[in-house]
C-alpha cells in the first residue's frame, strides 16, 4: 500500500482548528460532483497518457480504479444519503480512495493539475449535464399552455390593467402571454451555452500547464465545445455561474406574475379556475378553505431566487484576479437555486395541466364598459378623429352612469344626442358583443381567434424544433 499523502500541507505543521474546518470543509455540497470529477479526473489522465507523460499501465489503474470509486460512491449515496469519509472535499475523498484501487498510479493523477482548474470543470460539466433537464421543464409547462390554449381557444374573459376590467381578450390569449415569456426564457438560456462550454482544465493554478498536452482535444474528450483562452480567466471566472443566477431570478419573475395571476382568478372573487387536490391545500383551522400553496410558495421562491443572484455577485465584486476561497460558495448557491427552479416548475406545470376552467365565470365577469374601445374604434371607422371620439365614448359612460343604465340599454337617442356618427341602433348592437370585440384584433399578436391561432402554430413548430438542448 503506498503512502497517503494529504492534498496539501506538506510544509504545514498543525492541523487546521475545528471551526475552520467547519467553515472551510464544502464535502456535504461538493459531493454532489462526484461523477464530474470522476469523469475530469479519468479524461485529464487519458491527456497526460496520450501526450507521453504516465504509461499505459498507470493510465489503465488511474482508468479502472476511478471506475471503481464512482461505483463505491454511488453505492454509499444510495444506501446512506451521504459520505463519511473525513477529507475537506470530493476531490479529496477521489484521490484517496482511487490510491486504495490503483496504488502508485494514483499518485501520477495529480501530475500538472491544480484543484482550481479542476474544480472549476467539475462546475462547468455539472451545469452542462444538468441544464437539459431544466430545459425540458421549461418546454414541458409552455406545451401545456399550448396545449390549453388550442382546447379552450372559445373561452373570453376580461383583460386587466392596473387590476382594473380593460378589454375582453381570449383566455388562450392570456395563456399564450406566459407561454411568451418562457420561450424567451429558453433562448436566453441557449445563449449562456457557448460561454459555458470552454474547459478550464489545463490551466492549473493560475499560470496554465507546464507540460505539453493538447487542450483542445482534452476539452473535446469531455464534451466541450472550446477550451478557455485564459488561465487567470479560467480559474477566477464565475461569469458562467453569474448568469445561470440571474437568469434564474427572471424565470422565477415569470413563474411568480403567472402564480399570482392564477391565485387570483383561483380566488372567490374571481372564480375563474379551480386547482385540483393534487395542487391545493387545507386549513388547520379552517375546514372549508382551498389555499393555493404551491403557486404561493412559486411566488415566495422568486424572492430567494433574486436574493441568491445578488448575494453571489457580491462575493464575486470585490474579488482580486483568479481563485479565491470566497469562490468556494459557487456550488451552495448554484446547486439551492437549480434544485429550488426546477420545483417552481415541476409545480407549476402540475398545476396548470390538473386545474379547471370555469368559461360561464369568464363571460359573467365582462361588463359592457369594456366595449367602451370598440364604441370610440366605431366611430373612428366613420371619420371621427380618435382624441375626440374617445371624449365622446367618456360622455356616453358619463351619460349612462347618470341614467342608471347599462350601456347597451341606453336609448338609441342619447347616443344620437351625444354624437350622430353612432349611427343606427342596429349599428350599436352589433357592437355589444364579447365575440365580435376580440375579432377586431387580427393583427400579429392580438386575441382575435385567427391571431391567436397563428401563435399556437408558431410556439408548435418552434417546441418541434426544440427536441434536445
Amino acid at each position: 500500500m503506498s503512502d497517503r499523502y494529504q492534498l496539501w500541507g506538506g510544509c504545514f505543521q498543525e492541523q487546521p482548528s475545528e471551526v475552520l474546518r467547519r467553515l472551510n470543509d464544502s464535502l456535504p455540497v461538493d459531493v454532489r460532483l462526484y461523477r464530474q470529477d470522476i469523469r475530469g479526473s479519468q479524461a485529464w489522465a487519458r491527456e497526460l497518457n496520450q501526450s507521453g507523460f504516465i504509461s499505459n499501465d498507470d493510465y489503465k489503474a488511474i482508468r479502472d480504479g476511478l471506475t471503481k470509486v464512482e461505483a463505491e460512491i454511488t453505492e454509499e449515496l444510495c444506501k446512506d444519503g451521504r459520505l463519511s469519509d473525513e477529507e475537506e472535499d470530493i476531490h479529496s475523498v477521489i484521490e484517496r480512495r482511487l490510491q486504495t484501487h490503483a496504488g502508485d498510479a494514483a499518485l501520477r493523477l495529480h501530475t500538472a493539475r491544480s484543484r482550481n482548474d479542476q474544480s472549476a470543470t467539475d462546475t462547468r460539466l455539472w451545469m452542462m449535464n444538468s441544464l437539459p433537464q431544466i430545459f425540458n421543464e421549461i418546454k414541458q409547462l409552455i406545451m401545456i399552455l399550448v396545449n390549453r390554449a388550442e382546447n379552450e381557444i372559445d373561452i373570453i374573459i376580461p383583460g386587466y390593467t392596473h387590476l382594473q376590467r380593460a378589454q375582453p381578450i381570449r383566455w388562450s390569449h392570456f395563456l399564450l402571454s406566459y407561454a411568451w415569456m418562457l420561450h424567451d426564457d429558453v433562448t436566453r438560456l441557449e445563449e449562456q451555452w457557448s460561454r459555458l462550454a470552454r474547459c478550464p482544465l489545463g490551466s492549473g493554478a493560475l499560470a496554465g500547464c507546464a507540460l505539453a498536452i493538447d487542450r483542445v482535444r482534452l476539452a473535446r474528450n469531455l464534451g466541450f465545445t472550446d477550451c478557455t483562452p485564459n488561465s487567470l480567466l479560467a480559474v477566477g471566472s464565475r461569469d458562467h455561474i453569474v448568469e445561470f443566477l440571474n437568469w434564474s431570478s427572471m424565470c422565477g419573475l415569470h413563474l411568480s406574475r403567472l402564480a399570482e395571476d392564477m391565485i387570483l382568478y383561483g380566488s372567490q372573487e374571481f372564480g375563474l379556475v379551480k386547482f385540483s387536490d393534487q395542487y391545493s391545500t387545507g386549513s388547520s383551522l379552517m375546514p372549508q378553505k382551498r389555499n393555493p400553496d404551491g403557486l404561493e410558495l412559486i411566488r415566495g421562491a422568486a424572492g430567494l431566487l433574486l436574493g441568491d443572484a445578488f448575494a453571489f455577485s457580491c462575493v464575486l465584486k470585490g474579488l482580486p484576479s483568479t481563485y479565491n476561497k470566497d469562490l468556494q460558495s459557487d456550488k451552495e448557491i448554484l446547486f439551492k437555486s437549480y434544485d429550488k427552479l426546477l420545483d417552481c416548475f415541476k409545480v407549476a406545470s402540475g398545476t396548470m395541466k390538473t386545474m379547471a376552467v370555469n368559461p360561464d365565470r369568464g363571460v359573467a365577469l365582462l361588463e359592457s364598459s369594456m366595449l367602451a374601445t370598440d364604441l370610440a374604434h366605431s366611430l373612428v371607422r366613420r371619420g371621427v378623429p380618435f382624441r375626440r371620439a374617445h371624449h365622446v365614448v367618456g360622455t356616453v359612460l358619463q351619460r349612462a352612469a347618470t341614467l342608471s343604465v347599462d350601456l347597451r340599454c341606453m336609448p338609441h337617442q342619447e347616443y344620437i344626442a351625444i354624437c350622430p356618427e353612432f349611427g343606427s341602433m342596429e349599428d350599436i348592437e352589433k357592437l355589444f358583443s364579447w365575440e365580435s370585440s376580440v375579432e377586431q384584433y387580427t393583427s400579429i399578436g392580438g386575441t382575435s381567434k385567427s391571431s391567436v391561432n397563428q401563435q399556437i402554430a408558431q410556439l408548435n413548430n418552434w417546441l418541434q424544433s426544440k427536441q434536445s438542448f
